[in-house]
């Protein structure tokens, strides 16, 4: 089956991705981010807390990372600072952690012979949509110096199979949602405040439309891309095919979980020419070349959401904007 590095593994999809990979068999690494409480993340409650070799570091330390990797047949690289507000606030924390991290795991897969490396992108790297749907020959487009960064990692992540023949593969996932996802996500965002009953929530733009994927649907995406014959020094995107506005979105946040009203808060709104207007992912190289599809709509996803986070909520600060 193989022996697996996962990075990022204590986050929201990598620990949904490294639980995956447990149950299908694999021998599982763990990667995450060194604390002095050794707190692993998402992955502290796993039920299969027993089951995965934990290892803690920094994903923008070559040191930690190449030791991590020592032994591992493959990495699935999700290490990353995802929030687009903080990135206006700190950009070079981004290029340091979305770019040096890259090549950390790049550099390392490549003096250890690993069979493959799978580096995470995001659909943020189109930027507004030019053409729908949005295939991976689409225009790239920094528009946050999150998604530049991005685009710098996953062209980095090319290079190394075009220059050195590193087996990699660059996964494009649209935006995923679901248990244990930040409070700076829509999604979570408005449905916390709606348990904590509140009759008014923030909000930024409603205009915008996504594309939305539940988060096991996503790493199943990311276990087929691995498992593939194909794909190597491409990238796939992983969606729904299905498009929703912000303002419809939450319409059906209210109906599942109580009825609001939106107030517009200029903080949370991105800079006009930094917005991201349309997503909607064209994801029909995925399903021609491994055997995913989609399982969850979006409804019973947000459900789950739902009553995950009302049973965690108390692992959330609602009052407090997060950037």
């Amino acid at each position: 089956m193989g022996n697996l590095l996962i990075t990022g593994s204590g986050g929201f999809i990598g620990s949904h991705l490294t639980e995956l990979c447990v149950e299908k068999g694999y021998d599982v690494k763990a990667f995450v981010r060194y604390n002095s409480r050794n707190n692993w993340g998402w992955l502290e409650n796993s039920k299969y807390k027993n089951d995965i070799e934990v290892v803690s570091g920094d994903i923008r330390d070559y040191d930690s990372v190449k030791k991590a990797m020592e032994g591992c047949d493959a990495v699935f690289h999700l290490a990353a600072l995802i929030g687009i507000p903080y990135s206006y606030v700190s950009p070079l924390a981004y290029i340091r952690t979305n770019i040096e991290g890259t090549y950390n795991v790049l550099e390392s897969a490549r003096h250890l012979n690993l069979k493959q490396v799978l580096v995470t992108s995001t659909s943020e790297t189109y930027g507004s949509a030019q053409y729908v749907p949005i295939d991976e020959k689409h225009p790239l487009a920094g528009q946050s110096p999150y998604s530049a960064t991005k685009i710098g990692a996953d062209e980095l992540a090319l290079s190394y199979y075009r220059s050195f023949e590193l087996p990699v593969k660059v996964v494009r996932p649209f935006n995923t949602y679901g248990p244990r996802q930040s409070a700076r996500a829509i999604i979570p965002g408005t449905i916390i405040q709606i348990l904590e009953g509140k009759k008014t929530i923030e909000l930024g733009n409603l205009t915008p439309t996504r594309d939305f994927t539940y988060v096991n649907d996503t790493a199943n995406g990311f276990l087929s891309i691995y498992k593939s014959d194909k794909l190597f020094g491409e990238i796939t995107n992983i969606g729904n095919a299905k498009e929703i506005s912000v303002s419809d979105l939450i319409k059906m946040i209210s109906e599942l979980a109580g009825d609001v009203t939106i107030i517009n808060k200029d903080e949370r709104i991105r800079p006009e020419k930094s917005e991201v207007t349309r997503l909607l992912c064209d994801n029909r190289k995925i399903l021609e070349n491994t055997e995913w599809t989609p399982k969850t709509v979006l409804k019973a996803g947000l459900m789950n959401t739902i009553n995950f986070l009302k049973d965690n909520i108390h692992l959330y600060k609602s009052d407090i904007y997060n950037v």
